[in-house]
């Protein structure tokens, strides 16, 4: 039985083809359109999933939706009757869209089915709505290797359920409490994001990378004003101070007037108050962690689960995910790696195939999870790489994988800065070795050469480790599983870099050119990393060419970011590849098993500007 799962229509539009309870395929809009976080109808990706399944629009059971658009809608009713006659210029900004589009979705995707598939909307399988976060909960529990585990999920907002909480047993799930719109903690998150300078729904990742680099200055006064917490791990925001349910911008002027200045515009010169502001808000969504936890023991004394699922926006933090695992009192932890809306299209083919059909779990005998390592994209053969680059005329040799590792293993320790595209694309926001940017963790100059030269970013933006999962102890203080780089772990004490006293005196950004460890590339300065483990079993390719890298070098840690430039989505086809390696400083360039040398390219014919192409998040 295949089910087509879909997320559409706020942010990062996805697909995804489930059968008989195995995730064959699942990919992001944005990689075939190029269009980051793309919203619209996930038709290229839903094109991919019916062709990777060898499958048919009319062969599928079903077609599920991952939230319901009604309760939405009722949602941005209530919501201006409640705070009337403020929040008038944000209904009317988003009521004809409503009227227009998203109150007749469901005729609206019949109508897209029908044209993709080439039939009448008759001969179209069932069109079915979970709920948002039972979407996010199945993605969650579903694919992880557990019987029975607590799930939680937070994200913005979903229908109206901002956190919600789940029992997981088997094939079913069960609703536990949830918390409401508009107290949610990743709206609060979000408006720090807003006024700290990033985007909404993109940058939140760069605030956490940001926080590090500042005093937690402002924790008292964001309990004091804007956050209630109570004892039991529920929470309200003070509404006074934000804008998003009455406006169209995340904070209001009674913000700006508890911080003492307006937002900083978009990409103008951070302030230390930003880092202070960063450093603070991540440490307010720790503590939330910690009390959300509390609530977690809560639910594990009274139904005896042992491990814990995490999934929504939220679950992308990942210092947060280490600290739960840290400090937490479950065996095991494990996040869906598209925990965002994209997961969404995951879970809501999940559900169908476990609720609503009641079909049993199938579990791994080696005790692994249900998404493949994630790599559930397109995959292209030499052969299909090698016509690409005849056609460009581009000099490349082939070469075998013996060979490719060997040759890869030498560049990256001649501080070589390499684009690896192997195999199936990531599905959700992480590179993890089909489309990644790589280096050698063991240079100082790494992380300002990939910033700047490389992705042309902001240069305080950290970068993540790949480690041989077999070492990850010899490195890191952590001793689990961290397949999807979801977890942030400190560098072992042994491998850090005593500060003198001149550079301990000195703060925010000047500290980022201080080596902290004998893999500077990748601690950050509070010597932490965001960790990503690699499994032979999972990701051979990138596995042996650690291996090889660890041969010559006697280290087992690269450098691994994802193969874009800024704001662009992670590339998808060779000749996304490509054109990123021909418009940057990557030095070479890896397809499959074809091996390309900057030095021997000739310049792009009529070449854009890629920020004239991608829009600044």
């Amino acid at each position: 039985m295949d089910i087509l799962g879909i997320s559409a229509f706020y942010h990062d539009s996805a697909a995804c083809v489930v059968r008989d309870g195995m995730v064959l395929a699942a990919a992001q809009e944005e990689r075939f359109t190029r269009k980051k976080q793309d919203a619209g109808f996930p038709g290229h990706a839903i094109r991919y999933c019916l062709q990777e399944a060898n499958c048919a629009v009319t062969d599928l059971k079903y077609i599920v939706f991952y939230d319901k658009p009604l309760v939405k809608f009722e949602r941005l009713l209530e919501t201006y009757l409640a705070f009337a006659p403020r929040g008038r210029r944000s209904f009317v900004t988003a009521l004809p869209v409503w009227l227009k589009e998203k109150l007749f979705l469901k005729s609206m995707l019949c109508k897209e089915f029908a044209a993709l598939a080439g039939v009448k909307k008759a001969a179209l399988p069932p069109l079915l709505f979970t709920e948002h976060h039972e979407a996010h909960a199945a993605s969650a529990f579903f694919p992880s290797p557990f019987q029975t585990a607590a799930v939680l999920c937070m994200d913005g907002v979903g229908e109206w359920a901002t956190t919600s909480a789940w029992l997981g047993q088997d094939n079913q799930l069960t609703p536990l409490w949830d918390i409401p719109f508009p107290h949610s903690l990743g709206l609060l998150y979000s408006a720090f994001t807003y006024y700290t300078g990033f985007k909404v729904n993109s940058g939140e990742y760069k605030v956490m990378g940001l926080a590090p680099y500042g005093e937690p200055k402002y924790v008292q006064t964001i309990y004091d004003h804007l956050l209630d917490l109570k004892p039991d791990g529920t929470f309200r925001l003070n509404m006074d101070y934000f804008n998003y349910c009455t406006g169209l911008t995340m904070t209001n002027e009674r913000f700006h007037t508890l911080f003492g200045a307006p937002p900083r515009p978009p990409e103008s010169l951070l302030r230390q108050q930003d880092m202070d502001l960063a450093r603070s808000i991540q440490e307010v969504t720790e503590e939330v962690m910690e009390v959300m936890l509390r609530l977690a023991r809560t639910m594990q004394r009274e139904t005896g689960a042992e491990h814990l699922c995490l999934a929504g926006g939220v679950a992308l933090n990942c210092v947060g995910n280490g600290k739960i695992l840290r400090d937490g009192p479950f065996k095991r932890l494990w996040i869906q790696p598209a925990a965002g809306d994209a997961g969404g299209a995951v879970g809501a083919a999940l559900a169908a195939w476990h609720q609503l059909e009641g079909q049993p779990r199938t579990y791994r005998p080696d005790g692994g999870d249900g998404m493949q390592g994630a790599l559930l994209g397109p995959a292209f053969s030499n052969d299909e790489i090698e016509r690409f680059l005849q056609s460009k005329n581009a000099p490349y040799v082939r070469v075998s994988d013996a060979e490719l590792y060997n040759c890869i293993a030498e560049e990256l320790a001649a501080e070589k800065v390499i684009g690896w595209f192997q195999g199936r694309m990531e599905f959700g926001p992480r590179a993890l070795g089909g489309r990644s940017i790589l280096g050698d963790a063991r240079s100082p100059k790494m992380q300002s050469v990939m910033n700047l030269k490389i992705k042309y970013r902001e240069s305080f933006r950290p970068f993540a480790p790949s480690v041989l999962r077999e070492r990850v102890a010899d490195y890191f203080e952590m001793e689990a599983d961290s397949p999807y780089m979801l977890l942030v772990a400190p560098v072992v004490e042994r491998r850090r870099t005593a500060l003198t006293e001149e550079q301990q005196a000195l703060w925010g950004i000047d500290l980022l050119n201080v080596p902290r460890s004998d893999i500077p590339a990748v601690t950050h300065v509070d010597y932490s990393a965001r960790i990503q483990t690699v499994h032979q079993e999972s990701n051979p390719h990138y596995y042996q060419l650690l291996k090889a890298f660890e041969a010559k070098t006697g280290c087992g840690v690269l450098v691994n970011t994802s193969f874009n430039v800024r704001n662009e989505p992670i590339v998808c086809t060779p000749e996304d590849a490509y054109r990123c390696f021909m418009r940057t400083e990557i030095d070479t360039l890896v397809l499959g098993n074809c091996v390309l040398d900057k030095i021997d390219q000739e310049p792009l014919d009529e070449d854009t500007d890629w920020r004239t192409e991608f829009e600044l998040d």
